[in-house]
């Protein structure tokens, strides 16, 4: 069975985390497999929306730790670090199409993180996440600690990760780590609905936006706004802008084609 599956339809790339028998934890196929399918999916002109999702009871659990604790599978946390988590959250940051997680289950620590590190989180009404690092005597990678403080504050994403706490999803939005929280049974349902959304959207715009996201993290007022300046005046001479305001005058819905 692939680790990864990777299925393309209506402009919507699907990409799921496929060992349910470990709660979709990974090893480093699977690491680099996500890779391989996040570089397909940027390089893909008929892909304009990328969904992150997990088979079975949970979206992710983590490292397999089976992997690290079998010394002849063991990659050592060099290359578990360098080569697998930290280029998988390069990937969804840089890739300018808007990436969906669509947290299924569990999310529990890398597999959080990565959530975290999407552009829209939506999650399961029985969805839950986890910063399980300290439990085992670990710290926070895949970015955790850079994106969750942002998303939630300082005091309550230290203590989130220092105490190990379980936040179910509700709870989750509440504190603006997701965007929406779906019931199980429409769950899909609505995840493709919202990526559809997204994948009818100029998609060059939203790249972008993404682009300006990502640097606003570092950058200084000035820097910010000189930086929007430049996208702007670029978004300005898209076909999607030019197709964007004809609609709006013509009183019509637009038909964008990410260009």
């Amino acid at each position: 069975m692939r680790s990864i599956t990777l299925d393309i339809n209506d402009k919507i790339a699907r990409i799921t985390l496929n060992r349910p028998d470990v709660f979709n934890s990974f090893n480093r196929e699977m690491a680099l497999l996500l890779q391989n399918e996040l570089d397909a999916c940027e390089t893909n002109p008929n892909v304009r929306a990328i969904v992150i999702t997990g088979n079975g009871k949970a979206f992710c659990a983590g490292q397999d730790l089976k992997e690290v604790t079998t010394p002849e599978l063991n990659p050592g946390f060099k290359k578990i670090l360098e080569e697998h988590y930290n280029p998988i959250i390069t990937r969804i940051r840089k890739i300018e199409k808007p990436i969906i997680a669509a947290v299924n289950g569990v999310a529990a620590g890398a597999g959080a993180n990565i959530a975290l590190a999407c552009d829209v989180v939506v999650a399961s009404e029985h969805a839950s996440f986890i910063q399980a690092f300290s439990k085992i005597g670990l710290i926070p990678d895949s970015a955790g600690t850079f994106f969750l403080p942002r998303l939630i504050g300082f005091q309550k994403a230290s203590a989130l990760m220092m105490l190990g706490d379980k936040v179910p999803a509700m709870e989750a939005e509440r504190l603006g780590m997701v965007y929406g929280v779906f019931s199980s049974e429409t769950f899909d349902e609505e995840v493709n609905n919202l990526a559809r959304v997204l994948a009818n959207m100029p998609t060059k715009a939203l790249g972008m936006t993404k682009r300006l996201l990502n640097e606003s993290m570092a950058n200084t007022l000035d820097s910010q706004l000189n930086l929007e300046s430049k996208l702007q005046i670029e978004a300005a001479q898209s076909d999607d802008y030019a197709e964007g305001v004809a609609a709006f005058v013509e009183k019509r819905k637009p038909v964008f084609k990410g260009k």
